[in-house]
Order: structure tokens, then C-alpha cells, then sequence
């Protein structure tokens, strides 16, 4: 009833305040000078530094001066690829009068959500408390101490100048009204991080409560479009990747074919680059068409992962070809020249929204003869009236290549040399248009991923490039993001490391580090994920609850503390942490990891049943505390080369292990001179091992789809 309140006390508060006039501030003439935040190391800040705005980056020298001064603050919260920060940009910080207000009233403090998250976590759940909901640009007028009493997204420039003006009225003649807003707003937060909502209890897992999961997922998916029923559609990887390892545990149909519908829908609408590759960050439809057009590199990790899974159950070859461009073009737009990959591709070209993606029907008929004009028109969908805005197409197909051909009666091998010799001519014409802007930071987290799809697309495809460039990427983040102490930092840019990392840079890398150890059986990698992992034990931890906060413990001290436990656009970084734990303790036969995974899902079952869609990782958790894991041990000198054949299958819950050496506890007494076995166990016990990987795949099968308890029909430890 208290949040409920508050929000209603607000909103008419401040739809009261909005809605009165003001008279525009005198706007100077001058040419505006470079504010501080040319000095930043963020793009996003940087492309802020002509703003007339007089900016600061958060930290001690903007909070003490609001302080000293009495002065609210601006906070304004946004990243580089974002279309509508742009445009509040250009419309609103740009403009002397705007300016004007902001510099004389206010302390104006610009912040990358991308590299501070913690604090756009925060301040976004002042906004959704208020007002319902969220977006970027976020914008929040805070006390002097930080706590917010006002937000919002998006404003036009004169609503913006009329917001500010009567907060700043209201801030000097009622100050006791805002701050008792404040206050509550801020318990607010602090109530909707907080541990006490966290069950403190002990649950045998069984594998009814996994196998309700989906009646929770079904209700709300899209079974004609694909995706999340809904007027938007967000990719949200960590869904269907939860329903894949679901569908392998049960055998459903059901779930295995909303997987594909929606990787089948995806890849042919207007949010993949249908000519260079790459997923824009989601689309404003329901049927996957007119995309914002930014593309973030956690998205295309992600899916590059996700395609490359469903690549291994259905052998299908249109996912294999987006995983091919999909890489293709990550390498080409956000390769660092250093081994990892900056953040993202702007959505804006020339001050307007997907102007380097779309076309006329009249550029199109430039580039391409008769014929080919012809058939590519028909297979992307395009007229000369547009199929987006007036006289503008955004590409998108209703068929894969084989369904196209079949249906026109064409030869398959001669239609995919006349697509690519168009689609090469396309390119070329579009190269001529000017580029987005790239990020050109890389985030520790968001690089992790990377390593993933790497090693995702390498044991689906078996290309050893896609082996290399993972190495590299995780050479990358060892050298420049991994201190002595095993503490990280976020942020890279141009040669300088910066910003203490949180919980899902830790969570992620160490996750990735123990995939590559999977893949490759180099034993480091393995050691640098407990090293980290145990960083985070130590410094992240909540005692009482076993979870861990977003922010370390010598962490700034902010006006509430963040705990992620929902799974969103990527997994979150306690899910992760608690799948982490889980494979780490197998790895290392250490029961106290797996103590502390099995605690943390004791306290997110519930949730993780009744709402799948918010808790998909935790519910791949589920699946392996339920069914179990199998741990498998491949020893001898073509280990490595067993390995390959061995994951070239899907096997979403097989821990894999190995070497040429017996360097772990699970691998001891398993090496035979002269010979690489590989030996499937469960709760570490194992079958006798076998020579080859079908004979190893067999005996998965069998126990995974024939036998009621796997472990209990096995015979004694081979050790």
C-alpha cells in the first residue's frame, strides 16, 4: 500500500507541476564551449561535450557542489546507440535556454548506463515506481544526497523547460513535501532490492516442480509470431536457450517448436540485417519488422550462442548461415584490434533513425538489373511505396532460401548465387551512405558473452577460427580488465581500463572462463574462474541470504543497494553466479560450491515456477539440481579432439573435464597409457569407459531417455 501511495501522491504532483507554463529563458548567442565531459572516457559522454549543458560525470565533485549549493540534481542517464537520447540531445541540451535553467538551478550530472549500471539500476526503479514504467533516456531530479523525487524518460524540449521550472519553483517554496517524496521513494527502492522478500528455506528439487515450468512460459508466448506476446518484440536469448535444455530433458514438441518459431521469425524480419548481419536490440511491432536500429553486441553474443545450440538439435542450415554473418559481422563493425569488441552500433546515421539500413525502392533499382530487381523486391518484401514509412523499405523475408526457391520453382544452388551476387551489390551501393557511429568502449561483461558465442559456434560448426578468436578475446580481458587481486575492471577505451567492475562482469567472465576450460582442457582458464569466483565470494556476499549485491563491498556507497535476480535481456548476475557455482564444484569436486548454488536456488524456485519468463536461467539451475548433471572425463592424448566430436552434439547438461594429464580430482586414476577414454559419469560415478564419441553419445542417450535414476544403475567409481 505504501508504494502504491507513493506513486499516486507523485504522479498528481507532478502532472500538476508540468502541466503549469513558463517563459523561455533568454537564449544566448555564444558559441558553446567544450564542457568537462570532453575529458571522459565514454563515447556516449564525450558526444556530449558541446552541449551547452554544464555537465559532470558522477562523483564527488558534483554531489559536493548540489550540496554547498542547496541545488537539486539532474541526472540524466542514457548510451550511445540510444535513438531518443539523441533527440533529447539535439532538442533539449543543445539549446541555451534549456542550458540556462539546467546551469543556474541545477548540478547537471550525465552518466553511461552501460558503464555505471549501478546507478542506472537504481534510478530506473525510481522512475518505474513512479510513473509505471521505463526507458532510455532516463532523466531524474534528485536531492542534493542523491535521492531521486522526480523521473521520467523522453520529454520534448518545452515540456522539458516546464518541468524544470516548476520543480525548482516547488524545490525553494516546499522543499519539505519533496524531500518526504524523496525519502519514500527511496525506502521504496530499497524495498524492491531487498533481501528480506528472499526465502530462507531448504527444498528437495524434483522433477515435477521442473516440468511445470512450461504451463508458467506458455501462456505467454507468441505461437503465431514467435517471441513474447506483446506490442514490442525483445529477442530475450536466455528464454528460448532455457526452453532448448528444456525440450532436451522432456522430449517436447510444444517447447522445441516456439524455439524455432521464434529463431525462424527473428532471423527473417526487419531486426536482422538482412544484407551485413546483426540483430538490432528489438523491434517496435509485433511481427519483428521496424526495429530500433541500434545493435548491441550482448544481444548478437547471445544470439550467435543461441542460434549455434539450436544449430546442434535441428541441423539447420539457415541457423547456420546466421551464425556465420552473424560473426561476420561482429568482427567487421566491432572488433577492438586487440583480441576483444566494443559495445554497439548507433541507431542514428546523419541525425535520423535507421537511415543507413533502409531503402527506396529506387535506390534498389539503381544497384541491380531487371532480373534481379525483380526477384530480390519479391523475397525482401519491398514496393515502391515502402513497407515501413512512406516510400521506405526495411528488408525482411517470409521464407528461408530452400521454402523461397521451392515455392518459385527454383534451383536451389543457382538461386544462392544470383542472392549473393544481389546482395553484394547492395552492399556496395550502401557502403557509399555514411556509417552509425560506433561505442567504441569494451565492457569486461559484455566481451564475456563473446567468448561464449565463440565457443558456442565452434562446437556446433567445428570451424577452429571461432576456437582462436574466443582465446583471444579471453587473452584480452586477462591483460587488460584482470588485476593482481583477482578484482576486475568494467570499461576499455583507447588504451586505459576503467570503472570497478560489478557482479555480472565477474559472473559472466568466470562463466566463460570455465566454458573455454570445457572446450579446451587448458587448465588456467579453470583456475582463473575460481580465482575470480572466490573474488566474488569474498567481496560480493550477503551472509544471511547467500545471494550477492551488484556492487562490492568497498564499493561507493549510493542511496540504495542493487540486487539482480531477474533474468532479462541477459541472464541475471545471480542466476549466473549460482550456475557458476554449480559447474565450478563439479569441476573441482567442492561441495561448498555447490552448497552455495543449491542455497541460492532453494530461495528462487518458487519464483523461477510461477514466472519462467523473469527467471529462465535460474530454471536451467533447475533442470540440472533435478535431472543431474553428467560429468564427463575425457583422458589421454586426443582428448581435445574427442571433445570436439563429443560437443559437436547438444548436451546442455554435461559437465566436460579432460587433458593429457590427471590434474583433477574427478580425473584421477582415469588415464590409460596409449589410450584417450572418455568416461560418463553421474554424482561421480562412472560407467566403463568407452573409446569413441557415439559410443560415449549412446550411452547418454540410453540413460538420459531409458533409465529412472541414472546413478543408482551405475557400477562402482572408476578411479
Amino acid at each position: 500500500m505504501k508504494l502504491i501511495f507513493l506513486r499516486n501522491i507523485s504522479i498528481y504532483y507532478f502532472i500538476v507541476c508540468c502541466l503549469s507554463s513558463c517563459n523561455d529563458m533568454n537564449k544566448s548567442e555564444e558559441k558553446n564551449p567544450k564542457n568537462r565531459l570532453s575529458e571522459a572516457n565514454s563515447p556516449y559522454l564525450v558526444q556530449h561535450a558541446d552541449n551547452p549543458v554544464d555537465w559532470y560525470e558522477w562523483g564527488p565533485e558534483a554531489l559536493e557542489k548540489a550540496k554547498k549549493e542547496d541545488k537539486p540534481i539532474v541526472i540524466s542517464v542514457g548510451y550511445a546507440a540510444c535513438h531518443w537520447c539523441h533527440v533529447m540531445e539535439k532538442e533539449s541540451f543543445m539549446d541555451p535556454g534549456v542550458a540556462d535553467i539546467m546551469n543556474r538551478e541545477f548540478i547537471s550530472i550525465k552518466i553511461d548506463r552501460e558503464e555505471r549500471p549501478d546507478i542506472d539500476q537504481i534510478y530506473m526503479n525510481a522512475a518505474q515506481l513512479l510513473t509505471g514504467s521505463g526507458g532510455w533516456p532516463l532523466n531524474v531530479v534528485a536531492l542534493p544526497n542523491g535521492k531521486p523525487f522526480f523521473a521520467g524518460t523522453y520529454f520534448p524540449k518545452d515540456e522539458w523547460k516546464n518541468v524544470l521550472t516548476e520543480i525548482i519553483k516547488t524545490y525553494k517554496e516546499d522543499k519539505d513535501r519533496i524531500t518526504k517524496i524523496a525519502d519514500d521513494l527511496t525506502e521504496g527502492i530499497k524495498s524492491a532490492n531487498s533481501l528480506d522478500n528472499l526465502v530462507d528455506r531448504k527444498i528437495k528439487f524434483s522433477e515435477s516442480d521442473y516440468l511445470d515450468i512450461y504451463k508458467g512460459w506458455q501462456t505467454n508466448l507468441d505461437e503465431r509470431k514467435g517471441g513474447y506476446k506483446g506490442s514490442q518484440k525483445f529477442p530475450l536469448p536466455v528464454t528460448w536457450d532455457a526452453l532448448l535444455q528444456y525440450y532436451y530433458l522432456t522430449e517436447d514438441q510444444e517447447a522445441l517448436k516456439n524455439v524455432k518459431l521464434t529463431l525462424d521469425q527473428m532471423a527473417r524480419g526487419g531486426i536482422y540485417d538482412q544484407l551485413g548481419g546483426g540483430f538490432a536490440r528489438y523491434t517496435i511491432d509485433p511481427d519483428w519488422l521496424i526495429p530500433h536500429f541500434e545493435k548491441m553486441l550482448y544481444d548478437n553474443a547471445q544470439l550467435t550462442s543461441l542460434y549455434s545450440k539450436a544449430y546442434k538439435v535441428t541441423k539447420n542450415q539457415e541457423y547456420k548461415e546466421i551464425i556465420e554473418q552473424n560473426l561476420e559481422f561482429v568482427e567487421r563493425e566491432l572488433a577492438n584490434s586487440e583480441g576483444g569488441f566494443f559495445s554497439s552500433v548507433n541507431a542514428d546515421s546523419e541525425g535520423e533513425e535507421g537511415k543507413y539500413y533502409v531503402w527506396t525502392f529506387e535506390e534498389i533499382e539503381d544497384a541491380l538489373n531487371s532480373e534481379e530487381l525483380e526477384l530480390i523486391s519479391d523475397y525482401y518484401n519491398v514496393s515502391r511505396r515502402g513497407n515501413w514509412e512512406e516510400g521506405k523499405n526495411i528488408l525482411y523475408r517470409r521464407f528461408s532460401k530452400t521454402e523461397y526457391s521451392d515455392r518459385q520453382e527454383l534451383d536451389i544452388k543457382k538461386f544462392n548465387k544470383f542472392l549473393a551476387s544481389a546482395k553484394q551489390k547492395l552492399l556496395n551501393k550502401r557502403k557509399q551512405r555514411i556509417k552509425p557511429t560506433i561505442d567504441d568502449k569494451s565492457l569486461t561483461s559484455w566481451n564475456a558473452l563473446m567468448i561464449d558465442a565463440y565457443l558456442e559456434a565452434f562446437s556446433a560448426l567445428g570451424e577452429k577460427e571461432y576456437l582462436q578468436k574466443a582465446i583471444e578475446c579471453a587473452e584480452f580481458l586477462d591483460e587488460k580488465m584482470l588485476k593482481k587481486d583477482f578484482s576486475l575492471w568494467r570499461s576499455y577505451r583507447n588504451g586505459k581500463a576503467g570503472v570497478n567492475a560489478f557482479l555480472d562482469d565477474y559472473a559472466f567472465l568466470s562463466g566463460a572462463y570455465l566454458r573455454l576450460y570445457q572446450v579446451n582442457f587448458d587448465v588456467k582458464w579453470l583456475e582463473k574462474a575460481k580465482n575470480i569466483t572466490d573474488y566474488v565470494i569474498e567481496n560480493f556476499r550477503d551472509e544471511k541470504s547467500g545471494m550477492f549485491f551488484y556492487t562490492a563491498d568497498n564499493h561507493e556507497n549510493l542511496v540504495a543497494k542493487n540486487l539482480e535476480l531477474d533474468d532479462n535481456v541477459i541472464p541475471s548476475s545471480n542466476s549466473a553466479m549460482a550456475n557458476n557455482l554449480y559447474i565450478l564444484g563439479n569441476l573441482l569436486d567442492k561441495g561448498e560450491y555447490i552448497q552455495m548454488s543449491e542455497n541460492m536456488l532453494n530461495q528462487m524456485i518458487d519464483k523461477a515456477i510461477e514466472e519462467p519468463s523473469f527467471y529462465a536461467n535460474w530454471t536451467k539451475l533447475l533442470s540440472l539440481k533435478t535431472f543431474g548433471a553428467y560429468e564427463i572425463a575425457l583422458v589421454g592424448d586426443k582428448a581435445f579432439e574427442k571433445n570436439m566430436q563429443l560437443q559437436l552434439n547438444y548436451l546442455p547438461t554435461s559437465i566436460f573435464m579432460g587433458g593429457k594429464k590427471e590434474n583433477l580430482p574427478l580425473l584421477k586414476g582415469k588415464l590409460v597409457e596409449g589410450k584417450t577414454l572418455i568416461y560418463v559419469c553421474q554424482n561421480k560415478t562412472c560407467k566403463y569407459p568407452v573409446s569413441q564419441a557415439g559410443e560415449a553419445i549412446k550411452l547418454l542417450e540410453e540413460y538420459r531417455t531409458g533409465t529412472e535414476n541414472f546413478y543408482q544403475t551405475w557400477s562402482t567409481p572408476v578411479y
